[in-house]
């Protein structure tokens, strides 16, 4: 009976620290939802309130009307599509070479492109910046998406889930006259749809927040992403409160929506990820 009390008392305490590390880190979100919806006056207020008065949509309306938000919408959404189609396509089918195709090398050349994780972005972004605009590519959608449309942990995730499915599932797939590229696509995939979820929500979090790279590669205000138009609505509008807290909630929230949406299969696909046939 003790022991039973002591254990209850141990799971209130962490749910207690659990419950309020949540609390406090949602905070900051909720401040930013709420005074979207305050006036100017409301905004600035001291002491702050947490109930807007008057509420009002007035701050959504001047970030559309101030600045080209729409079309920064437009831009991320068309950029984040193209970068997630070309990094599923290159990591399944990296993936699929690495794990069930028998070549030389294969493990050497694997190790060496996961190698390649551990150099950060700034050493190659200055040469890849002079690739781009060699190919006069800058302020077109092909530099935003083209040079990340290979993920290193894209093709790591999927190459262990494909590695964990049985032999005896392609060697049955082949008796019944099942081509490669058939196995993959009616086989596997089915088999590893959490992977396949967790790569698209981390690529399109990744392209949705990407920030130094279109700044770099974006002159027109046409071609600016919703990160960079943020910004540059956060200089000229850095004292409108409300419109600068509706367009960062405009920016963030189909991203939490997608990751509460997906979370069940990230959490199963790394649960897998150790596992081999």
């Amino acid at each position: 009976m003790k022991y039973k009390l002591i254990h209850r008392i141990e799971r209130f305490l962490v749910y207690a620290i659990l419950i309020a590390g949540a609390v406090w880190m949602l905070l900051p979100f909720l401040w930013m939802l709420i005074t979207s919806f305050k006036t100017q006056a409301d905004a600035i207020r001291i002491p702050p309130t947490w109930i807007p008065h008057p509420f009002t949509l007035e701050g959504y309306k001047q970030a559309f009307t101030k600045v080209n938000f729409a079309r920064y919408i437009y831009v991320s959404t068309v950029v984040t599509l193209l970068n997630l189609v070309s990094v599923l396509i290159t990591a399944i089918l990296a993936a699929y070479a690495f794990s069930w195709f028998k070549f030389k090398w294969r493990e050497t050349l694997f190790t060496a492109i996961i190698s390649l994780m551990i150099v950060p972005i700034p050493v190659y972004v200055v040469p890849l910046y002079i690739i781009v605009q060699k190919l006069n590519w800058i302020d077109t959608y092909y530099a935003l998406f083209v040079p990340w449309s290979v993920n290193i942990f894209a093709i790591f995730l999927l190459r262990q889930h494909f590695r964990s499915i049985p032999k005896d599932l392609y060697d049955a797939a082949v008796i019944d006259g099942c081509s490669r590229f058939r196995f993959l696509w009616q086989i596997i995939l089915p088999l590893t749809k959490p992977a396949l979820v967790t790569v698209s929500i981390f690529t399109i979090i990744a392209s949705w927040n990407s920030f130094m790279w279109p700044l770099m590669v974006t002159n027109s205000d046409k071609m600016r992403p919703v990160q960079v138009g943020l910004a540059y609505f956060a200089q000229g509008e850095s004292s409108n409160y409300p419109a600068l807290m509706a367009a960062s909630t405009i920016a963030i929230i189909p991203l939490v929506i997608l990751y509460f949406i997906a979370q069940k299969h990230i959490v199963e696909s790394y649960a897998r990820t150790g596992l081999k046939e």
